[in-house]
């Protein structure tokens, strides 16, 4: 698909940031669409004017947007709860899990710490955690497979790695984990949104993900699926009167918890994020996310040769395009990568600094004179340091 495909001129049209800034950062916050951010103004003007009148309509938005989420990763919406953070998802099955002494979690090394102190917390309870060097990024499946043993009960780990923008083998990493009868725990943060994924056909038994990277929708507002067999071996945490079945009566105080992920959402709801981010997933579905990441894949090679060709330093591994997503990390010689950040910003680029690294992390919407314009901006800052 060419980069000059006039549907992602489409997209791009309903990107305001567009026009100001070459924005290369949805590995860390997105931009929000005009349908999102027409959301939230609705929203905040409803709440102003007419209060709790509109709770009834706000709740059919979280119902929407939990069918939504279910649709996108081909669950049923009972595995599905809307949370604030993909942390908060990881959490519900880090001090849900019924753990033991000798117990152990296996992830890697290099995992985003949301995926790490979660899991490290359950050292108090005598959990050993195994965390397992990459190599450049790079995951060994050898090495993991080698750590996993009969008391591992939970293999976790991420399906994009946020620094090296490596994609992991997540068919393999399942088998892993099936082979010594561990659950299997991804955070999709860094690829829902850019990849597409079906639950059904790769039989992972829990995901966490926020909605603010590459589903470009506002902060504050996430989904947790876990399949529907696990529900009962869960403990509930987090509970209040949302996660009950008689949750609008008020002055029954009765234990007994819903019969499906929604449990899990025991206080209020973040309505007004779920308004703003069910846009951003219409404006996805529409696309497609398999044309999306086509095009995601497409960009970041194209992005990839340019800045070999300009000087940089590969960081990200680009030699197998099923380990490549939409984050590319490179070194820019000769200057601060902390001041090229901001130097960057200054010319209308923004881009991250992760780990003295550079990164860039394009969405389908941006073009090649965005691309240009970063290009520009390394090579302004070679010649003015």
């Amino acid at each position: 698909m060419s980069l000059l495909d006039p549907r992602w001129d489409a997209l791009r049209a309903q990107m305001p940031i567009a026009a100001k800034w070459a924005y290369f950062d949805h590995a860390s916050v997105a931009p929000l669409p005009k349908a999102s951010a027409a959301a939230l103004v609705d929203w905040a003007r409803e709440a102003c004017e007419e209060g709790d009148v509109c709770w009834g309509q706000w709740n059919g938005q979280i119902q929407r947007l939990r069918h939504r989420c279910a649709e996108m990763i081909h669950a049923h919406p009972d595995e599905i709860a809307i949370v604030h953070s993909t942390t908060e998802g990881i959490n519900l099955v880090a001090e849900g899990l019924d753990w033991r002494e000798g117990d152990n979690v296996v992830t890697l090394a290099d995992e985003y710490p949301a995926n790490q102190y979660p899991w490290i917390h359950q050292q108090t309870k005598g959990v050993e955690v195994r965390r397992i060097a990459t190599e450049g990024g790079r995951v060994d499946l050898s090495r993991l497979s080698a750590a996993c043993d009969s008391r591992t009960r939970v293999l976790t780990v991420s399906w994009v790695n946020y620094l090296s923008g490596w994609r992991n083998d997540l068919a393999a990493i399942v088998e892993i984990a099936r082979r010594v009868g561990a659950f299997c725990f991804l955070d999709a943060i860094q690829g829902l949104g850019a990849f597409a994924i079906n639950v059904q056909e790769l039989p992972i038994d829990f995901l966490a993900a926020d909605g603010h990277k590459w589903m470009l929708g506002p902060e504050g507002a996430g989904m947790f699926y876990l399949r529907r067999e696990h529900l009962d071996r869960l403990r509930a945490v987090g509970i209040g009167a949302n996660s009950m079945v008689d949750w609008r009566d008020y002055a029954r105080i009765e234990m007994r918890l819903k019969p499906d992920a929604s449990r899990y959402e025991g206080g209020a709801p973040n309505s007004v994020g779920a308004a703003a981010w069910l846009e951003s997933l219409a404006l996805l579905h529409a696309a497609g996310l398999e044309n999306i990441a086509q095009q995601i894949l497409d960009y970041t090679d194209f992005a990839a040769d340019r800045l070999l060709k300009a000087g940089a330093t590969l960081i990200s591994p680009r030699e197998e395009r099923r380990h490549c997503s939409g984050i590319v990390t490179f070194d820019w010689p000769g200057v601060d990568p902390n001041k090229m950040r901001d130097f960057c910003i200054g010319r209308g680029v923004v881009l991250s600094c992760r780990s003295n690294h550079l990164r860039i992390s394009p969405h389908a919407y941006n073009n090649e004179a965005d691309l240009e314009r970063l290009i520009e901006a390394l090579l302004a800052a070679r010649q003015s340091n």
